[in-house]
């Protein structure tokens, strides 16, 4: 968890990104759309870390990968320190990509197997030409060491390595451009849960130590409440809830964070023994043809029949001390 301040480095305002649905073999027809992100609106301050949490197949991760704009989104605007990524050249874009780095989900298939640990690492060092030839193999080596990794393993390739360890690998390779700020992409989904708590460990020491800012991506709500300083809960391609994570663990608003934390099992059986439990029925509705008015109101179990109709706005009900966004309109 960082020490946020009051300066706001990345602003994301109305972010749409769909990929069109087409029909035919020789001649394609656009018949629609999956809206995997539709609208959304957030900022994150410097030095903090914004925990993005949600069911999988919300838009979590494509959130993530359009911010970076390594997918380019359909609509709205990203402002990385009141620069327009979207509206950038493709020349500022590259600049600003060594300010802003990703730690992807799956360490087995983010590594080139072909790569040695050496090459995988220096590679974004020759990129943006940060270092010469002859200092690359002492900068791979101190980057392994400030990841926990032995710096001897420099010649190794990424199947001589454990789970944790590859994970350890693409920190060290997102910590070679210096970045500033980091999308984190659900980085421990893969790991055992006994890795899981050093990578974490190792996130937050590195992002007290560099004064990292973090975009963390995940749907572990404990794993979150550990990391993060404020908490979005995302659904089918919308937020529906943000504040600081003590607020939205002890008053959440939203029906939907409200489902999804009576599922978090609590270490105290008495308490566990009292709590009631929401229990979500139907399945997730096709982010293709998403429901109208409120996308969650399906599974709802506070509807009424202005959620059918209308959607909720995103709207702040907290004070000026701690802001909370939400959207719905039994709030």
């Amino acid at each position: 968890m960082g020490t946020p301040n009051s300066e706001t480095l990345l602003e994301v305002k109305g972010l749409k990104l769909y990929f069109p649905i087409t029909k035919g073999t020789l001649i394609q027809h656009h018949i629609g759309d999956i809206k995997a992100v539709d609208g959304i609106s957030f900022s994150i301050k410097r030095g903090e870390t914004l925990g993005l949490v949600g069911e999988s197949g919300c838009g979590k991760s494509t959130t993530g990968r359009a911010i970076l704009q390594l997918y380019k989104p359909t609509g709205g605007d990203v402002l990385y320190q009141n620069t327009s990524l979207v509206n950038a050249r493709a020349s500022t874009v590259r600049k600003l990509r060594q300010e802003m780095q990703m730690i992807f989900q799956d360490p087995y298939s983010s590594l080139n197997p072909r790569m040695t640990v050496g090459n995988i690492v220096g590679e974004p060092l020759e990129i943006f030409n940060l270092a010469p030839k002859k200092e690359r193999r002492e900068r791979v080596q101190e980057l392994l060491k400030r990841v926990g990794l032995n710096p001897y393993f420099i010649n190794r390739y990424p199947h001589e390595f454990s789970g944790g360890q590859r994970q350890r690998i693409g920190v060290a390779r997102a910590l070679a451009v210096e970045p500033t700020f980091i999308v984190c992409d659900e980085p421990i989904s893969a790991l055992d849960v006994s890795i899981q708590a050093q990578i974490i460990n190792l996130l937050e020491q590195l992002q007290e130590e560099m004064g990292l800012t973090y975009l963390f991506i995940a749907h572990d709500l404990s794993v979150v409440r550990h990391i993060s300083d404020r908490v979005a809960v995302m659904y089918l391609g919308k937020l529906c809830e943000l504040t600081d994570r003590s607020t939205l663990y002890e008053d959440p608003l939203h029906p939907y964070t409200k489902a999804l934390l009576s599922a978090v099992p609590i270490p105290d059986p008495v308490i566990e023994d009292k709590r009631q439990r929401v229990i979500l029925e139907g399945d997730i509705p096709s982010p293709a043809n998403p429901p109208s008015g409120c996308r969650f109101r399906t599974r709802c179990f506070m509807k009424i029949d202005r959620c059918a109709e209308e959607e909720p706005e995103w709207r702040n009900v907290g004070n000026p001390s701690c802001e909370h966004w939400v959207a719905c309109h039994r709030v």
